[in-house]
């Protein structure tokens, strides 16, 4: 059929006029749907559109689809710079998303997914072609009055894939990954969905049982943990479906005869404790190895899987493999980095008199093993050196640089018991021609104690953010003298110390800038949250004081490392 087209005078204008469409684009397609032209203007519309959005083919057609239809979640005109629809058409891509919302005729507000493809119009151009469904809906048959789930199109599934696709690769969390592969499946195409994986040690583990009830999904932690070994003979389709074989249908009589393994028994459990009378199991592969199985499972809803759910569900799980494989190539690699981080920094020497304390928080990103570290070490004289620093970059590199610029600080401070500004100088001359640094930060002190039992710090600082100083009544100061130049810059200008005695019962904090850099505020602003928070806790013992400070002043945007060394003088009287 040719689509219906605006008459002569639309806001369409002869554009719209010159396009016709093969017989039975729209029509021919079970969801709502409706063809845009390059510009947006809705071109053709089908019934299921018309009925869905309470309008006429003349009152969609040759209207700009966006300013006619297109919300946001309270009702209000969506700005065109953030409709994912309408950057999906501009850049003939194709685009998708879970929920968006659209005007109907009455003024009525609408949320559905919608799916839209490129189309090419001939001679008028490239448009698309969007379809709108709800994900969970369900249709009354009028010769019985049952309520069944809607048969899925061809255009339901490719939307399903394609939001798996999207869904499952935008986290690196195995985790989210995985109750976002349920909300993906349930109650589309099933009440549960039971995820089975294997552990690197080919341990098998339920990850994941998540139920459809009252209108949202329920996790069944109860159903959920470790699981019976994996079998190498066994028939049973989870057993099969976990080495790899393909997809099956169960039913609750598939584990009522003898079990031949505990994980028949666990899954005979499974179909008691849940009521399906009708299951689907799919393994889970990776690039390499089977990374777990897949159940899909019917107890509320009256229809069985068939063998075309059996192919869709095997092209989720192939998808959903891709993306696990990913999430755990990247949490192995942040494990490996955060280890390796954590060995190069050192433990904290005992000194007598005071307490002291350090913390590492690794940046979100796996490869960004950071430049940031703190050392305490004891002196040949009897005093104590502090110090605290960060090399740039995120990556390996950063990390080596971090271990020579902090090895080759220990030897000078060690073999030269001099001012902590001559021994940083020394270092900067060192990191211009023997370290693989390019630029990087550091704070030096001398930590030691008086005939008065009072303690004095003197230090000197290349460039690094300002030390916190607490008293115990709540008071703070920055401590911003003894400032200089970063470390290799090649500037030979002189450094200087400073010196302040630490009062009873105070705490002292070195931090690196990642506790207090944000990309929505300025530095300004985080050294005052910082101050603020750290005045509040004043009076916690060190640790809590420490990591509740970390949990409450590190800006929820940081993607840097945070290196962070406490200590806090004796009360006189103990």
């Amino acid at each position: 059929m040719d689509a219906v087209v605006p008459e002569a005078g639309s806001p369409a204008g002869s554009r719209a006029l010159s396009v016709t469409l093969p017989g039975g684009l729209v029509e021919g397609v079970m969801a709502p749907a409706y063809v845009v032209d390059g510009e947006g203007l809705i071109i053709a519309v089908n019934a299921a559109a018309e009925g869905l959005l309470g309008r006429s083919g003349p009152d969609l057609l040759g209207h700009d689809a966006h300013d006619l239809l297109h919300r946001d979640s309270h009702g209000r005109t969506l700005d065109r710079s953030r409709c994912e629809m309408r950057d999906a058409l501009l850049g003939q891509r194709t685009g998708h998303s879970e929920v968006g919302w659209f005007t109907r005729g009455d003024g009525s507000l609408l949320g559905l997914s919608w799916f839209l493809t490129p189309y090419d119009l001939g001679p008028g151009g490239l448009g698309a072609l969007v379809m709108l469904y709800r994900r969970h809906e369900v249709t009354e048959h009028p010769e019985n009055g049952d309520e069944s789930p809607r048969a899925l199109t061809e255009l339901d599934r490719l939307a399903l894939l394609a939001e798996t696709t999207t869904q499952l690769t935008s986290t690196l969390d195995v985790v989210e990954a995985l109750h976002r592969l349920a909300a993906l499946t349930v109650p589309l195409l099933a009440d549960w969905a039971v995820v089975d994986l294997l552990t690197e040690n080919d341990e098998v583990r339920r990850a994941l049982v998540v139920q459809y009830a009252d209108g949202g999904l329920v996790e069944r932690s109860d159903l959920q943990g470790p699981m019976p070994p994996l079998p190498q003979d066994s028939p049973m389709p989870l057993s099969r479906a976990l080495r790899g074989a393909a997809s099956t249908i169960a039913t609750p009589s598939t584990y009522h005869g003898p079990p031949d393994s505990g994980i028949a028994v666990e899954q005979h459990r499974l179909f008691e404790e849940t009521g399906m009378h009708s299951a689907a199991i799919a393994p889970i592969r990776g690039l390499r190895d089977v990374l777990g199985a897949l159940t899909l499972g019917r107890a509320a809803r009256p229809d069985t899987f068939s063998a075309s759910d059996l192919s869709l569900l095997e092209d989720v799980t192939r998808r959903a493999g891709l993306a696990l494989d990913n999430a755990r190539l990247y949490q192995r690699q942040r494990k490996v980095s955060e280890t390796m981080q954590r060995h190069l920094l050192p433990q904290m020497p005992t000194i007598p008199g005071l307490q002291m304390t350090a913390r590492y928080v690794a940046a979100p990103q796996a490869s960004q093993v950071g430049g940031d570290w703190y050392d305490a070490f004891p002196l040949m004289d009897g005093a104590t050196a502090l110090a605290i620093g960060d090399v740039v970059g995120h990556d390996l590199d950063a990390a080596g640089g971090m271990a020579q610029i902090r090895n080759m600080l220990r030897a000078f401070a060690w073999s030269h018991p001099e001012a902590p500004s001559d021994v940083v100088s020394r270092l900067d001359q060192a990191v211009m021609h023997i370290a693989e640094v390019p630029m990087a930060t550091v704070l030096l002190a001398r930590l030691t104690s008086g005939d008065d039992g009072l303690w004095r710090l003197r230090w000197t600082n290349a460039g690094h953010p300002p030390p916190l100083l607490v008293d115990h009544d709540g008071r703070t100061r920055f401590l911003t003298g003894g400032h200089g130049i970063l470390l290799g810059t090649g500037t030979t200008r002189p450094r200087e110390d400073a010196v302040v005695t630490l009062p009873p019962r105070s705490t002292l904090v070195l931090y690196t800038d990642g506790l207090v850099e944000s990309t929505r505020h300025s530095i300004d602003d985080g050294l005052d949250r910082l101050r603020k928070h750290a005045a509040s806790l004043a009076r916690r013992p060190l640790d809590p004081f420490s990591d509740a400070l970390l949990d409450r002043a590190r800006p929820t945007d940081n993607d840097d490392d945070v290196a962070f060394l406490a200590l806090r003088t004796p009360d006189p009287a103990d």
